[in-house]
């Protein structure tokens, strides 16, 4: 027979079409903006900038609006943006990610701080400063801790769930802006309601719905058609021409940007008082919690979509320092944006630079031109922010997941409810829940199997799969497809002595062919040992054949492997059928493996 050599030879591994994955060393492993400035390529810089120019022009209304839905001044959201920005294009490990303030993080920054400070906005700023600096400690130390193995727990139907919730909650709480009013809610169905009820008492305004369907029409058609102009950047700059030559938020009533603060936040630490520490920390601990969940979910969602990889430990720590960064310039705790950094992507964004390039922007208006986007129409902001919704649904994903795997699909179903319903959190602990007692019940009752030889085919083989398989006499070689513990090992019993029951002849020996058992703990050792002094009254002996080697020690630790004997566990089944035979004095042409 003629070996047709490999066109990629391991000799030569640079030929080779498979990506080579290695982790960063020295300093660059904890500042991972090293390894990107030593493979940034030269073409990428235009359209990080571009991108970077993009995002400010959403970073500046998003962080405002969500300043203000905290209940602090406005120019806090912008102060909460700057050095989260740099801070995580410094230590971040994702590309685009971008950090900021952000929703799911309002309702407990407001809860805290608005109570304790008595209607003091200046101590209500203190305390959302130190919360920020808490819960980036958090962050820091359980990065160094390594406990972003969390993250192995967001398979891919929960990350289709929730891009799909994510997705379909930021489009709807942008219809009302687009149709030029706005609603007052906290949840997606206060949105529903009050966008319809928006619609029945007159208020759209017909000249901000025009130009957000204008501005979605022309992004959706630059992503389809002409991926290489910015979309975003286009309807920015017209519709603030526009709104600027035509007086549009006087003529036409329409809701525009207005002009901003000017000033950079200065260098503080938060002063409070030692009671309020033991109050606030639980909330930090909280705000720890639903960012790391929520970033951890978007950076390797995006990171699997970009072709790259992401370290989740990294993760931890620089979004423990980009909050740690932001409370110590007077903003409060921030996560990454499930709308904005859509948006980056769908600017043409390809590193981090993008957001060192938006932090700069920021930081010129707000000192040099505070009135450059006074008049950017609000409907525009909101274009924008549907059409970077539409962009991360998963469809085909999700369909895919129906067609193939129907309980994935209820998976990604079930999140997507939770985060367009109950929140971010809710939705992800629900579907990881689920995903984790589908795990358990598929352990609880997994596949088993007995064994026969089939001619033609190497090896010993499921004979309901392969009913013209042959049996040895008063030999049973049965699989257990799962490791063994508690909550399974009285069924492997159960199972075993049916197998032994409904065998064809009377038997005599039981092999268990243990290849997939990957543990067993001490119950099902217990179970075994039982199963085996059953067997033994009955006169049929129990072995176990290609049991892995650390399986085989904690045997040893529990004793059992001294109880049952050495010489009933075997390398392979072939040797044990062999054993067998001899043993036993069956036919040995039959049955030669």
């Amino acid at each position: 027979m003629n070996i047709i050599p490999p066109n990629n030879p391991p000799n030569n591994p640079s030929n080779s079409p498979l990506p080579l994955v290695s982790r960063p060393h020295g300093l660059a492993r904890w500042i991972p903006i090293i390894s990107v400035l030593r493979n940034y390529q030269r073409p990428w810089l235009m359209q990080d900038i571009s991108a970077g120019l993009v995002l400010t022009a959403i970073l500046i209304p998003a962080g405002m609006g969500y300043a203000e839905a905290t209940g602090l001044p406005a120019i806090y959201g912008l102060y909460s943006t700057i050095l989260p920005l740099i801070a995580y294009a410094i230590f971040g490990s994702s590309r685009i990610l971008v950090l900021g303030p952000d929703s799911a993080l309002i309702p407990i920054i407001s809860a805290t701080a608005l109570p304790l400070a008595n209607g003091d906005p200046l101590h209500a700023i203190a305390i959302a400063g130190m919360l920020s600096i808490l819960a980036g400690i958090i962050c820091i130390i359980a990065g160094i801790a390594k406990f972003g193995f969390i993250t192995e727990l967001l398979s891919k139907p929960i990350r289709y769930g929730y891009l799909n919730g994510i997705a379909v909650t930021v489009c709807i709480s942008q219809l009302p802006k687009i149709f030029g009013f706005s609603v007052d809610a906290n949840t997606i169905w206060e949105e529903i309601i009050g966008f319809g009820r928006g619609i029945y008492d007159g208020r759209a305004n017909y000249t901000a719905l025009a130009i957000g369907l204008a501005c979605s029409i022309i992004i959706l058609t630059c992503k389809r058609f002409a991926p290489k102009i910015s979309g975003v950047l286009v309807v920015v700059a017209g519709t603030t021409a526009i709104s600027s030559l035509f007086d549009l938020s006087h003529r036409a009533g329409i809701s525009v940007v207005g002009a901003l603060p000017q000033g950079l936040p200065a260098f503080q630490i938060p002063h409070l008082q030692p009671v309020e520490f033991k109050t606030i920390v639980s909330s930090a601990v909280a705000i720890a919690l639903i960012s790391f969940a929520d970033m951890s979910v978007l950076s390797r969602t995006f990171a699997i979509r970009g072709g790259y990889k992401v370290d989740r430990n990294q993760e931890l720590i620089a979004l423990g320092i980009a909050n740690i960064a932001s409370g110590l310039f007077q903003g409060f705790a921030i996560s990454s944006s499930a709308s904005r950094t859509p948006i980056a992507e769908a600017a043409g964004s390809k590193t981090q630079i993008t957001g060192v390039v938006s932090a700069i922007c920021i930081a010129i208006v707000l000192c040099f031109t505070p009135l450059l986007l006074q008049n950017l129409p609000q409907a525009t902001l909101s274009a924008v922010v549907f059409s970077a919704g539409l962009g991360i649904l998963e469809i085909e994903g999700t369909w895919r997941l129906y067609q193939l795997r129907r309980f994935e699909f209820v998976l990604s179903v079930v999140c997507f409810a939770g985060v367009a319903l109950l929140g971010v959190i809710q939705g992800i602990f629900g579907a990881v829940v689920l995903a984790l007692f589908a795990f358990v019940w598929s352990a609880w009752r997994p596949h088993y199997a007995v064994l026969g030889r089939v001619d033609g085919l190497k090896g010993y083989h499921d004979i309901l799969r392969h009913p013209e398989g042959r049996r040895i006499p008063g030999l049973v070689i049965f699989r257990w497809d799962a490791p063994l513990f508690f909550a399974n090992a009285e069924t492997f019993c159960e199972q075993v002595i049916r197998a032994i029951v409904t065998a064809p002849t009377a038997t005599k020996w039981v092999v268990v062919a243990a290849e997939p058992v990957t543990d067993i703990d001490l119950t099902a050792a217990d179970a075994i040992a039982e199963l085996e002094k059953t067997l033994c009254k009955a006169g049929i002996g129990l072995c176990f054949a290609e049991m892995k080697g650390p399986t085989k020690d904690r045997l040893k630790r529990y004793g059992l492997f001294t109880e049952l004997g050495k010489n009933n566990f075997f390398p392979t089944i072939g040797q044990a059928v062999d054993i067998y035979v001899q043993v036993n004095k069956v036919e040995w042409h039959d049955w030669h493996n």
